[in-house]
């Protein structure tokens, strides 16, 4: 595959349909995921996502020269070494997230800062093997070259949960080598949650950790990725939540519906260029910390929560404005709650940027206690903000006809009655049509579940921040205060 630089939409879609793929949805198996009724629209919506990058407004925004090629590529890719080349990464992760109103987690700059931190955190990888450092470097490159989109498995199924909870890996369940050959590793099992799985290039297969705490090598301690269209490679979808109405019935699930799948292995060669861990248990526990994965992908989180929370936020505004009740006290603290986590969303993404230090890599990381902030508080705060929703909205959500009832006979009443002295009943309905798919549609129960689990779950969230927050300063001046003498 020659070099292309940044892609259009067109290519993207392109190369969608020249990847033969296994894709099952609803008991059959999906022909082109390109036109399929329950995939197609969010394959337009990353499609729209890779056409800002071709926008003459936001050429400069959105791309930057690639340092081998020459070519434009784009500013996902790019590894900061500065804090203003760390602003302007943010600012197009921002262009991408408002584009989709948050909505779509799974957008391919996630995986593109991933790699990118990786492949300047080459020297971590090669402590594995020599050969490995050299396989993420490259195979970084060609994903930067070539602009691919990339979805990720990170979680092992497991028949039963004991104490162990998440370190509880089966043979047989959880994916794990089988063998190894001339021509690479053969792995089987299955993963998730593979979000975006259908409509992207390829698949990188990791863990956030494998934690078998009594080994140091393990079949279990894997990361790898390979085009989707691997032979042996089965991806199956949930039921699509774009039911093929309207966008004015459904305005979200009708454009960003971005799937999520488990996926099987079934004796899937992976070739050696293609591997950048194997069998080292530590190494695989430690590589979203040590090489500040973990921070560069919690900045791209960050700029999707806030334009999410923006984007709730301009919703309850219309509500109240269209009902008339935003001056009542109670919707005024809702409303200043629904501000407050985007300002504090926003103060924690500028606070990590305008900190930012260059770690052993080279590379300017946003700080990791405040990027982190961000994951623990959406996962609690999200929820918040669509219950919100919902008690601005209250009854409102029980009156949304359909566009079709505009075209009935009654469109007469409907327009006399449902009308407010701010907007039409159609403005109305449409609001509310919106806001429904926030909190009430299945499209939106997914977001919040979505949200709540995004960054693993609470505990395991609690356990990261509180590694990563620094006691001592705050322990010393108690102890201090406690030892001061009278005077």
């Amino acid at each position: 595959m020659a070099a292309m630089g940044a892609r259009t939409g067109r290519q993207y879609i392109k190369g969608l349909q020249d990847q033969q793929r296994e894709v099952w949805l609803g008991g059959e198996r999906v022909k082109d995921v390109t036109t399929h009724p329950g995939l197609a629209n969010g394959v337009r919506a990353i499609a729209s996502l890779y056409d800002m990058q071709h926008d003459p407004g936001l050429r400069d925004d959105m791309t930057y020269v690639s340092p081998t090629s020459g070519e434009r590529v784009g500013l996902s890719f790019i590894v900061p070494r500065t804090r203003e080349e760390l602003e302007r990464r943010r600012v197009m992760m921002s262009h991408w997230a408002r584009a989709t109103c948050g909505m779509m987690g799974r957008s391919p700059d996630f995986m593109n800062v991933t790699f990118a931190a990786w492949a300047a955190a080459a020297g971590y990888f090669a402590q594995g093997r020599p050969e490995f450092g050299e396989n993420i470097r490259r195979y970084y490159e060609y994903l930067r070259e070539h602009d691919l989109t990339l979805t990720h498995a990170l979680i092992n199924l497991q028949r039963s949960r004991t104490v162990s909870g998440v370190f509880n890996l089966e043979q047989g369940t959880a994916l794990s080598v089988v063998r190894e050959t001339d021509a690479g590793v053969v792995v089987r099992g299955a993963r998730i949650l593979a979000t975006l799985g259908p409509m992207s290039d390829e698949i990188a297969v990791y863990s956030p950790r494998v934690a078998r705490h009594t080994e140091k090598h393990s079949p279990f301690a894997i990361n790898f990725a390979i085009p989707c269209g691997t032979p042996g490679l089965k991806f199956l979808c949930r039921e699509s939540f774009d039911l093929g109405r309207s966008r004015f019935d459904h305005p979200l699930a009708s454009r960003f519906e971005e799937m999520d799948c488990v996926v099987f292995f079934d004796d899937v060669l992976v070739p050696w260029e293609r591997v950048f861990v194997l069998g080292d248990v530590d190494l695989i526990n430690n590589t979203a910390m040590t090489t500040h994965s973990a921070a560069h992908t919690a900045h791209q989180g960050a700029a999707k929560n806030l334009a999410k929370c923006e984007f709730v936020l301009g919703v309850a505004l219309h509500m109240t404005q269209t009902l008339g009740n935003a001056h009542l006290p109670h919707s005024e603290e809702r409303l200043a709650e629904l501000t407050m986590y985007t300002e504090l969303m926003r103060a924690c993404i500028r606070s990590a940027e305008a900190d930012a230090t260059l770690d052993e890599w080279g590379v300017m990381c946003p700080v990791p206690l405040q990027i982190e902030l961000t994951r623990n508080l959406f996962m609690t705060a999200y929820p918040r903000m669509a219950e919100i929703l919902e008690l601005l909205g209250s009854s409102s959500f029980m009156i949304v006809p359909s566009e079709a009832d505009f075209q009935s006979p009654v469109a007469p009443d409907i327009a006399q009655y449902l009308a407010t002295d701010t907007a039409t009943a159609r403005d109305r309905v449409k609001l509310f049509r919106l806001a429904w798919d926030i909190v009430g549609s299945s499209f939106g129960s997914r977001q919040v579940l979505y949200e709540r689990f995004f960054a693993s779950d609470p505990l395991t969230r609690a356990r990261a921040l509180n590694a990563l927050y620094q006691k001592e300063d705050v322990m010393r001046r108690v102890r201090e205060f406690l030892d001061e003498e009278p005077t």
